[in-house]
């Protein structure tokens, strides 16, 4: 299977998702995006984004409260394709 593919809305850019990162916010930085973040394990929350199409896997849920469509990218990684509003 080919590796999941991340649109940001913004901007249409495609960014690949190289296997072996950890989490999203790892893969968004690796393509020096800017995203907000103040931790790495789901706690804080300043790091959610809208997840407008595809889904998520969490390696371990967020402590944070995320509405629905929101995710937390520096706890979870694309199970699928996926497009952020970034």
């Amino acid at each position: 299977m080919a590796a999941p593919t991340i649109t940001l809305r913004a901007t249409g850019t495609q960014l690949s998702c190289p296997e072996g990162e950890k989490c999203l916010l790892d893969v968004l930085e690796l393509h020096e995006v800017e995203v907000e973040y103040q931790c790495r394990s789901g706690y804080c929350g300043a790091c959610r984004v809208k997840l407008l199409k595809g889904e998520v896997a969490y390696h371990q849920q967020p402590l944070a409260f995320i509405n629905h469509g929101e995710i937390l990218p520096c706890c979870c990684m694309p199970a699928m394709d996926i497009e952020l509003e970034i």
